[in-house]
Formats: structure tokens, C-alpha cells, sequence
């Protein structure tokens, strides 16, 4: 874990209950505070959580993921197909909401230092502290995910503090034009994306009535492969599950990459939290 983000890239368990009537045994399971009603409060901001069935007996591995803009942590536990798949396997699901850009404007990740209202990296930090001491989760085993803008945010996140998460896994979101020139050190990522997104498209794309510019995916892995010191640019492995169409570069200990596209649109497919746990625990079925 780490201290705070820079300014710049260049530079007892509470509770339980069942989410809802009717749920299956290994439904997910809400704290008291962090519901979908109710987020838990610190000083930094507010997040929602739902933890595994196991929760209260062994320390909580659990993903961090981060919504979209203008959406919520509330709203990102409202995708409960992504959710019971994260869950079921024993993961927490620590959703923080973003504060809004400008005063009753939309949410969204200050990810580049011009949109910072607060210090993200920061405040995630503030909330891996709450949720160890309040909910048991592993510091030390922890993803970092997010989709769309939350996808920049953590790809931002993972080229200025790699170590803050054990790995990173953006959906649909890499760096902006101009991206950073080098990273801070090596990553674990797993990056998705939909082939057909037009909100993020592979080639990046100009927004904001062309003040600002969405990167090219590609050459953002160009630079992680760059920034894991891969001995090759071409992939180790190249494959196809299903319909998805999978990349992969294995550049040493904790400097594996892995790039899955799928024929959609902007969103998180489903089956998502699956094929993002079996690449993080190293599963034969993302060989």
C-alpha cells in the first residue's frame, strides 16, 4: 500500500444482511453501512461494500472497482450479475463514488490533475484503512478495477503508484493524449475492452468539443509493456475463448499483461469478474 497520489503522472465485522428476499445461499452480503441505501462515511468521501458469506472468519481479499461517470458506488452495486461473480469466489467488492468535477456536476475521477477536487489515490487509501479495520478486507489483496472513467482512473493510478494494488484491471478506459512518457514501475493488468465501443473506441477519440483527447489502447500497452521491461513486444500467447480474443505478455514475477477483447459495446461484460479472478489467480482457464 502507499501514501498519497501525486499531483501528476509526469510527476468485529458490522452487521450482515442478505441483499434481498429470495436470495441463494451464496448471494453476496451487505454490511450496514455500504448498502446500496446507505453508504459507510469518512472524512475523504463515501463508499458502499458487500462482502462474501465468509466475511468475519479469514481476512477479505476484495476488488476495488470503480464506476463510471456520473454514475455511483451505489450504482456499481446494482450490477448484480458482476457482483455474486466477484462474491461467490470470496472477494469483497469496495465500490468508492467519485465527487462531482464541478459544483452539482456530474461524477467523475479526478485522474488528471486538472479535474482533482480530491487526492483519489489518497482517498482510496483512506478507504482500504476503513474497511480493514471494519470489515476485515486484506490490505494486501486487493484489485484495483474500474470502468470507463473508472478505467482511467486506474490505469492512472497503476503508472504513478504501481504498488498501491496488487494488480489492476480497467474496462473500457486507458490513458489520455498526451499519456505519460514512463511509468513508476511494473503492473499486473488485465485490460477489457468491447471492439465495437464508440464511448471509448480502441483508437481513442476527441471529447469536450476537442479539448481533450481519449488515447489510443494500444499504444497504452505499448507502454506498460515498455514499463514491465518486456523482453518482446509481440505476445507470449495468443488465443480465443469463446468470442473473446485474448492477448498476452508474461515480462517476469508481477509483470504479467493481458489484453481481452470482446465483441461489444461500452460496458462490462458479463462473465467479467470470472475471467478477471481466474487471471489474478493465476487459473489454468486464462492459459
Amino acid at each position: 500500500m502507499r501514501i498519497a497520489l501525486t499531483r501528476s503522472i509526469t510527476q468485529g465485522v458490522a452487521g450482515m444482511a442478505l441483499l434481498a428476499a429470495g436470495a441463494i445461499s451464496a448471494s453476496p452480503v451487505w454490511a450496514d453501512c455500504g448498502t446500496v441505501d446507505a453508504a459507510c462515511e469518512i472524512e475523504s468521501g463515501t463508499y458502499h461494500i458487500a462482502l462474501p458469506e465468509r466475511a468475519g472468519r479469514a481476512r477479505i481479499p476484495a476488488v476495488m472497482f470503480l464506476h463510471g461517470y456520473g454514475s455511483s458506488g451505489a450504482a456499481v452495486l446494482r450490477n448484480e450479475t458482476m457482483i455474486s461473480e466477484l462474491t461467490d469466489r470470496g472477494y469483497a467488492v469496495i465500490a468508492p463514488t467519485a465527487l462531482p468535477r464541478e459544483e452539482d456536476g456530474p461524477r467523475s475521477w479526478a485522474f488528471l490533475s486538472s479535474f482533482g477536487r480530491r487526492d483519489e489515490g489518497a482517498f482510496f487509501e483512506d478507504v482500504m484503512e476503513d474497511v480493514a479495520g471494519r470489515f476485515n478486507v486484506d490490505q494486501e489483496d486487493v484489485v484495483l478495477a474500474g470502468f470507463s472513467a473508472g478505467g482511467f482512473m486506474t490505469v492512472y493510478l497503476a503508472c504513478a503508484h504501481p504498488d498501491q494494488f496488487r494488480a489492476y484491471a480497467p474496462v473500457s478506459g486507458g490513458f489520455w493524449r498526451p499519456q505519460p512518457e514512463s511509468c513508476a514501475g511494473p503492473v499486473r493488468l488485465l485490460h477489457t475492452h468491447g471492439w465495437a465501443d464508440q464511448v471509448v473506441p480502441l483508437e481513442g477519440r476527441y471529447i469536450g468539443g476537442g479539448r481533450f483527447q481519449q488515447g489510443d489502447i494500444f499504444a497504452g500497452l505499448e507502454l506498460w509493456r515498455q514499463t514491465n521491461e518486456c523482453a518482446t513486444h509481440a505476445p507470449d500467447r495468443r488465443w480465443k475463448t469463446g468470442d473473446q480474443l485474448r492477448r498476452a505478455w508474461d515480462c517476469g514475477e508481477g509483470r504479467d499483461i493481458e489484453l481481452i477483447l470482446v465483441p461489444g459495446g461500452h460496458s462490462v461484460p458479463k462473465g467479467w469478474g470470472n475471467w478477471m479472478l481466474d487471471w489474478y489467480e493465476g487459473s489454468d482457464l486464462s492459459q
